[in-house]
Parts: structure tokens; sequence; C-alpha cells
């Protein structure tokens, strides 16, 4: 690793400890040329996933618009952003283990929604409304009866 202070290339780790949930590595390094000290962090190279737009665009999966999204269908229900960002990597993992590179906004906003329906029926129906294009009431009420039937299921499991 190079120092950030002379470029120089020998270094020896001082501490080393999981960032990030988990899913990173932050070293605390110290240069044998200077006794500089600087952190640096080591994550697995990811393959990137491209999102099929509805208007037939391509672009790389944000990690931070679905969390904005979450953030916003969440707003004054008093879920906690941790779990809002266990979500994302949670789906975000998901996306990751898949073998085809490419999946549709609309897969994505489906499986954001089945985490959501567990989490807050307020949340389902503000990123629903959203993420579907609710038009008037009667996509509201769709919405509400698929909440109810899938809480009679899962009764009904029980």
């Amino acid at each position: 690793m190079q120092c950030p202070s002379c470029q120089n290339t020998d270094s020896r780790v001082l501490e080393s400890r999981a960032a990030d949930s988990g899913r990173s590595v932050r070293r605390r390094r110290e240069c044998l040329n200077c006794d500089a000290r600087f952190t640096t962090y080591e994550r697995v190279e990811t393959v990137p996933i491209t999102v099929l737009k509805r208007n037939g665009s391509r672009e790389i999966f944000n990690r931070s618009k679905l969390m904005h999204g979450l953030n916003l269908a969440c707003e004054k229900t008093n879920i906690e952003t941790s779990k809002l960002e266990l979500i994302v990597n949670e789906l975000e993992i998901k996306l990751q283990q898949r073998s085809i590179r490419e999946i549709s906004s609309a897969d994505i906003g489906e499986m954001a929604l089945t985490e959501l329906n567990s989490l807050s029926e307020v949340a389902y129906i503000r990123f629903a409304s959203v993420y579907r294009k609710f038009r008037g009431i009667s996509d509201f009420v769709e919405a509400l009866e698929d909440i109810n039937s899938s809480k009679e299921e899962l009764a009904s499991v029980r």
C-alpha cells in the first residue's frame, strides 16, 4: 500500500477491524519510511449491476437512490435508518448473487416493497404510490387489499 505522505510502498498494519457491517475491512497502517499513519479500506470487488429503467434506458445500480426512496416512504413513521440500510444491504447482496447482471427497476421496486410490507403498512403504501405511479383512489384501495390478503395468508399459515 502506498503511503499518502511519501509514496513509499512499505507499510505495516497496526490494527484491522470490520467496517461497513462486515462488508469491508478497515486497516490502520504505518509507513516504514516516514512513520506516517493512514487508514485503508479493503472490500470485495463487485461486478456492477445494470438497471433497465421503464423508459428503456440503462444505468448502474445506485444504492443511494434506493435508500433515498425508502427514506421518503418511511418519513415520520419512526422506522430507524439502520433498518432501511439493512434492507438496502440485503437487496444489494441478492442482486450481486444473481447470475444475470441486468435487472429491471420494476423488479427492484417489488423486492423493496416485499421488505417494506413486513416493516410498515404506511411506508409500503407510500413507496408503492410513487413506484407504481398511482393515479387515483382505486390504486390505493387495490394496494390496501393486497396488504390485507397477504396478512390473511400469513394468519392461515400460523
